[in-house]
């Protein structure tokens, strides 16, 4: 038996042929994830034609997916200690294939939209579940190549997903957009139930309703407006007014969990260096990297005159970089250790977005081509660096708490991300409806090395970071500690 298994429920240690099978069963909820939201971008203007409502109309469609991503990801941890992992991710799969199949047979905006919301409350336990699997799963001395395994799908999603877009909407209706993820999750359903592990908390700890709706709604607020940030259909004034009330149901929520044994979020845990730089670190670094997705197609398609699927086929090696640097970072890390190598591969993505900001009419495509792949192995080391990193010092009794702040503060980050991408293009090109393609080429190319100056910045995060910070994940000799 586990060492834990009296205090936390776990199961039996798994046999090595489940542990090495269970990284692909995480990653089939991954990529479904991270493959719908790219996938669906591309389906925006004939979605919106065959509904029959104004393309501007469907950002609801959009927003509604990550406020129900927003609200439910807190609780993730509550439910997989309550009800156990393997029914927790089987269940978060399993509404996400509902929501996915209603949303490909919706016949009205307003039902698309409330199938989005259910397909949110799916993917909001996808991420958080299987990271805390992994947790109690691997020990930490093999979490570095389990992670970076798992991360590749977050990586290939949003690269095929115009790609494939394109394809559907060119061939097929749009609802086949939704279609796609149902055998990915009937498949991932059948892996869950074969090989996903059930850990369980036999300690029952009542849920923080009032941080559930304080947190909820603040955090859906604050998602609700990085969503419409950059649009022109709220004031300034009423933006700063739903920011400020965002601020404070957070801030009514910081005191709430200080005062009460069981908070929905365990704020606490950022005391732990290497955790709270790890999460912080996330947010700061995406707000460089993370705006690039939402750049590059503009820069191709209206730019360079290049097609979507052309497009797509353009950014698509940053999949093959991803998946390149699967085998290597172990042993990069375990050499120079998480603060030499997070604060270099910081400053080579700043460079990297630098370097695209000089693409051109004249840029031959195989250069663009090996600039995505170099760009992929550095952003798959950052992401994977940071994940494990995370949970270097956390205990497999505080991972329950550590996965849904790290899950919740991803999420944002992506989204201050594309915020902070659409401001710097906005500033520098003031009618992006009425810009000549060289005035656009230029303006992104000012964006671009806006964001690589934010990202080289972003390194004085890892700065507090001790050199031998991350060696728990690191080093051959390091278990994880059964709580």
């Amino acid at each position: 038996m586990n060492p834990g298994a009296r205090e936390t429920g776990l199961e039996p240690t798994l046999t090595e042929a489940a542990k090495r099978l269970l990284p692909w069963v995480v990653a089939v909820g991954f990529f479904m994830e991270a493959l719908d939201t790219t996938i669906l971008n591309t389906a925006v203007p004939t979605i919106a034609h065959s509904l029959k409502v104004p393309p501007l109309n469907m950002k609801a469609v959009l927003a509604s997916y990550t406020l129900s991503l927003a609200v439910f990801i807190p609780i993730s941890g509550w439910m997989a200690n309550r009800f156990g992992t393997r029914r927790v991710f089987g269940a978060a799969i399993g509404t996400f294939i509902l929501g996915s199949f209603l949303c490909g047979l919706s016949t009205d905006i307003h039902w698309l939209v409330a199938a989005r919301i259910l397909q949110g409350c799916g993917g909001a336990m996808m991420l958080p579940v299987g990271r805390l699997t992994m947790l109690r799963t691997f020990a930490k001395s093999e979490l570095i190549r389990a992670m970076s395994f798992v991360a590749i799908p977050g990586l290939v999603g949003p690269m095929l997903g115009p790609l494939m877009g394109g394809l559907i909407i060119r061939y097929f209706q749009w609802s086949v957009i939704f279609f796609v993820n149902i055998p990915i999750g009937l498949l991932g359903l059948y892996m869950v139930h074969r090989h996903l592990p059930n850990y369980l908390n036999q300690k029952r700890v009542p849920l923080d309703i009032v941080g559930l709706v304080l947190f909820g709604s603040g955090i859906s607020l604050l998602s609700y407006v990085l969503e419409i940030f950059g649009e022109h259909t709220l004031s300034v004034l009423e933006i700063v007014g739903l920011l400020a009330i965002s601020v404070a149901l957070l801030g009514a929520y910081g005191l709430n969990s200080v005062r009460i044994p069981y908070p929905l979020l365990r704020l606490g845990l950022l005391r732990i260096r290497s955790f709270r730089v790890a999460v912080t670190g996330n947010l700061c670094t995406r707000l460089g990297i993370g705006g690039l997705p939402f750049l590059l197609p503009l820069l191709y398609q209206v730019g360079l005159g290049y097609s979507p699927i052309q497009s797509g086929l353009m950014i698509m090696p940053q999949a093959l970089g991803a998946i390149s640097v699967k085998l290597a970072l172990p042993h990069v890390l375990r050499q120079f250790g998480y603060r030499r190598v997070l604060i270099a591969n910081t400053v080579l993505l700043g460079m990297m977005l630098i370097v695209f900001s000089t693409i051109d009419v004249g840029t031959p495509a195989g250069l663009i081509v090996v600039l995505a792949f170099v760009f992929g192995f550095f952003t798959s080391t950052q992401y994977t660096s940071m994940n494990t990193l995370a949970y270097a010092d956390v205990s497999a009794e505080q991972a329950s708490g550590a996965t849904p702040i790290a899950s919740t503060v991803q999420q944002l980050a992506v989204s201050f991300g594309v915020a902070t991408a659409s401001l710097a293009a906005a500033l520098f090109i003031p009618n992006p409806n009425r810009a000549s393609a060289p005035e656009l080429i230029y303006g992104i190319h000012l964006a671009l090395r806006v964001l690589g100056g934010l990202t080289i910045v972003s390194t004085i995060v890892f700065s507090e970071l001790k050199p031998s910070d991350g060696d728990a994940v690191s080093s051959h000799k390091a278990e994880i500690p059964a709580g």
